[in-house]
């Protein structure tokens, strides 16, 4: 039996844990979720690590650890193998039969977990195929961009430690944004690819739905929000959030919002966690697509940056 440990407030975890919603295995593959802060003592920076907390009533959503009753889950590493010395990072997919670590890599978790559970998958949900073989080659040249630019590019610019690395970072951030605003509306949506929901409006979303919430502010990333700069991202979002099931009972933004805010010391030292934008996510609604128009961010160095991709 597989076994997953989480955070809520990451977005590479984000990944695999949408896929066990989307499948159908939220009923059936219980999790273990870690606090989303603190993450070290004041002593070593991140050192001891996530932790669980002691009882599943200490913080909304986390829970103790079901496998081993781990305080921290460097623990659970250190029992796959006594001597590791790599991050203590979620998702952390464990196989108690083996009574070992699996994978603790996202994008390989988000291209296995849709077939690892078999017969455990309602048949509602078996069709379901996040890496149709005709849109592989999509998937995977536009995964490649994203994840650069897009997802750990957010995390480049808001860990930039000097006005040279933010300025050079940011940029294509909003390049990216641009670009796939422009192809989702010219697939027509109301997914990244059309009409099929895909790998790619799971790796999306995961950085998209903490944007505007945390992203533009703590991050730096402001030159532009989801809501206001960008209609047809915005209404993507929206459509995923509100009317597809997975993606909003997936998403806990009090995790979110206090994992980023509480846990990094040298960005934010007051720890004081924003209480906007309100609402996290704007009301669903249903879409004409043929009616929106793309938007964009147009600061010279953005669409310099956006033409040459």
């Amino acid at each position: 039996m597989l076994k997953p440990l989480t955070g809520l407030f990451c977005p590479f975890a984000h990944r695999a844990n949408l896929v066990r919603h989307l499948k159908g295995l939220d009923n059936f593959i219980d999790i273990s979720i870690v606090k989303p802060y603190p993450k070290d003592d004041g002593t070593k920076p991140g050192w001891p690590g996530w932790r669980f907390p002691k009882t599943d009533d200490e913080y909304p959503h986390a829970t103790v650890d079901k496998l081993f009753g781990s305080v921290f889950l460097h623990e659970v590493y250190f029992k796959a193998d006594p001597e590791y010395k790599g991050r203590y990072s979620v998702p952390l997919l464990w196989d108690k039969k083996n009574n070992t670590i699996v994978s603790n890599e996202s994008a390989e978790l988000l291209r296995w977990l849709p077939g690892a559970f078999g017969d455990m998958v309602p048949d509602d949900k078996k069709a379901l195929d996040l890496y149709p073989e005709q849109l592989r080659s999509k998937v995977d040249e536009m995964s490649e961009w994203m994840q650069r630019d897009i997802n750990t590019g957010v995390y480049k610019t808001g860990f930039a430690t000097s006005q040279e690395a933010y300025d050079k970072n940011i940029i294509p951030v909003f390049g990216a944004l641009n670009k796939v605003e422009k192809i989702i509306k010219g697939n027509g949506g109301p997914y990244v690819l059309g009409k099929q929901l895909t790998e790619l409006d799971i790796r999306l979303f995961a950085t998209i739905v903490r944007f505007d919430a945390v992203y533009v502010q703590h991050f730096k990333c402001n030159l532009g929000t989801i809501r206001h700069d960008y209609p047809v991202l915005n209404a993507w979002l929206r459509n995923l959030y509100h009317n597809v099931p997975g993606f909003r009972e997936s998403t806990d933004f009090k995790h979110i919002k206090e994992n980023y805010t509480k846990s990094h010391k040298d960005i934010n030292p007051l720890a004081i966690t924003p209480r906007g934008p309100y609402p996290d996510v704007e009301d669903g609604a249903k879409t004409d697509w043929s009616k929106l128009e793309a938007g964009s961010v147009t600061m010279p160095e953005v669409l310099e940056y956006e033409a040459k991709m």
